[in-house]
């Protein structure tokens, strides 16, 4: 119990330089740059970086009234669409937080998501272990707590608009690890293990790598790990 109310109460405390530490646990929000009420949302995952892995999930049906969001995807509105048929709920929306696949709520909910976040870092997870290579990444898990598919993230670690037009014109926003490519690239059987080394593309090092296990293609997310860009 005292560990919780730890977590709770420092969630949000701004990290401290040497700070790299984050829980193995997966946090997407559903945003976009069309839409006036994700920019708290974005600015709540920035925060939500140090305790975390984090990932900020660019939809494309907000492109319309002038403004294409330049992070958008048809593929990440596509994983959102599965979310809310796994929810049953009655269709995407922004801004939409989802921690390890389990849970899903608003996304500028702060008090939600420490709640949420400190759940999910009590839940058991499969150990990742991820290092860079010549070509790539080379993934290694053992024992793995359930069956799962291996997915890859590349992510911009940070990027930021001038928006000219739509419901956020005039406003410069900013966001953090924006997802630019999600693959899965193989299963792991429950117990199992599995090594494998992932060729990437050329901006890679520039790059967030995560990597992520998910039962099915929007199931429970039962481990993560970040890479961050080499400097």
């Amino acid at each position: 119990m005292a560990y919780r109310l730890l977590l709770i109460v420092g969630l949000f405390a701004l990290p401290s330089a040497t700070q790299t530490s984050r829980a193995p646990v997966l946090i997407e929000l559903f945003t976009s740059e069309g839409c006036s009420s994700c920019p708290p949302a974005d600015r709540l995952l920035e925060q939500l970086d140090s305790r975390a892995v984090i990932l900020s999930e660019h939809v494309d049906y907000w492109n319309h009234d002038g403004w294409a969001d330049p992070f958008s995807s048809a593929d990440l509105t596509a994983r959102q669409e599965a979310y809310s048929r796994r929810f049953h709920i009655e269709g995407p929306y922004t801004p939409q937080m989802v921690i390890d696949g389990v849970e899903q709520f608003t996304g500028s909910d702060a008090s939600r998501a420490a709640r949420e976040l400190a759940a999910a870092a009590d839940r058991p997870k499969t150990p990742i272990r991820l290092a860079r290579t010549a070509n790539g990444i080379q993934v290694n898990i053992d024992n793995a707590k359930t069956a799962a598919g291996v997915f890859v993230v590349l992510a911009d670690n940070s990027g930021e608009s001038n928006v000219s037009a739509g419901e956020n014109r005039g406003r410069r926003l900013h966001h953090v690890s924006i997802a630019r490519s999600l693959r899965r690239v193989g299963t792991v059987e429950r117990g199992g293990k599995f090594e494998k080394e992932i060729a990437l593309g050329g901006k890679a090092r520039e790059r967030r790598v995560i990597v992520f296990l998910q039962e099915k293609e929007s199931g429970p997310v039962s481990g993560a790990v970040l890479l961050m860009p080499e400097k």
